[in-house]
């Protein structure tokens, strides 16, 4: 089953609603939905799971984050993964709690799905029956929750600062945050992290997986950070300068520009 996806690019267009998604849904479909940003796995036209390449995947925000050794992870995987059993696998042996694994599968399958929803060309195809080997003792999600909050995630971006081209390309500091001593001592911890990660070569996905953090937390901390005056913001795809925010726009070149862009990032933490 094949159908053409929308056309665009990027993480930051309206949102893309699948028609053949909700289609399956209808039918209660089982397999998984490829798409060229990644997979979306139903159980009975529900989604159990989601990955992208651009998010860590389970195992990451399971062993980076501590809650689960890597030992115990492949054991797991050796054991049960042939079963699409690895989540019960880790709860039977008493590696983690069902609660804290069911929060850990439904953070990743959000994380990845807003890759995978996202506004792109190319195919997307549909494999009926393909279960994914982690299993989905929690149940799904419906496909309207997930597209939804998609969009909540879309919308949350636009608001903070609307140039999409900062989720995909490389972190690069400002001139303001490479001088020595120069990062404010107000960041909270997550964007000092990615600040500190930030090199010009590794893009915000990349810093989530080393952080073993969710990819998209990653994207809101770089958007906060050029908000922040802290990360350049590269062109737009046309090669002009992205758009600022109505309330940029409406202050115009003036001084206090930056001031004001610091104040509204600081509301918005309040």
């Amino acid at each position: 089953m094949t159908a053409r996806g929308a056309g665009g690019g990027g993480t930051g267009g309206p949102a893309a609603h699948s028609p053949m998604l909700a289609r399956l849904a209808g039918e209660r479909a089982t397999g998984v939905l490829l798409r060229d940003t990644g997979a979306l796995y139903l159980d009975r036209g529900a989604v159990v799971h989601a990955e992208s390449p651009a998010a860590p995947g389970i195992e990451v925000l399971l062993t980076a984050g501590g809650r689960i050794g890597p030992e115990a992870w492949q054991e797991a995987v050796a054991e049960a993964g042939a079963e699409c059993a690895v989540g019960r696998r880790l709860v039977e042996r008493g590696r983690i709690a069902a609660g804290e694994l069911e929060i850990g599968r439904l953070g990743a399958l959000h994380d990845a799905a807003w890759f995978v929803l996202a506004p792109a060309a190319g195919p997307t195809r549909f494999r009926h029956g393909v279960r994914h080997w982690f299993g989905s003792p929690g149940g799904g999600v419906p496909v309207a929750a997930v597209e939804g909050e998609v969009s909540r995630r879309r919308r949350l971006l636009e608001r903070l600062w609307p140039h999409p081209e900062l989720d995909t390309a490389p972190v690069t500091p400002a001139p303001a945050a490479r001088a020595a001593g120069a990062r404010p001592p107000y960041l909270p911890r997550g964007q000092a992290a990615v600040l500190g990660l930030a090199d010009g070569v590794r893009t915000p996905s990349a810093i989530a997986a080393l952080l073993g953090r969710p990819a998209f937390h990653a994207l809101v901390d770089v958007r906060r950070l050029a908000a922040l005056g802290l990360v350049e913001t590269p062109p737009a795809g046309s090669g002009q300068p992205g758009r600022a925010p109505a309330w940029v726009q409406s202050i115009g070149d003036t001084p206090d520009a930056a001031l004001l862009r610091r104040l509204l990032v600081a509301l918005e933490r309040l």
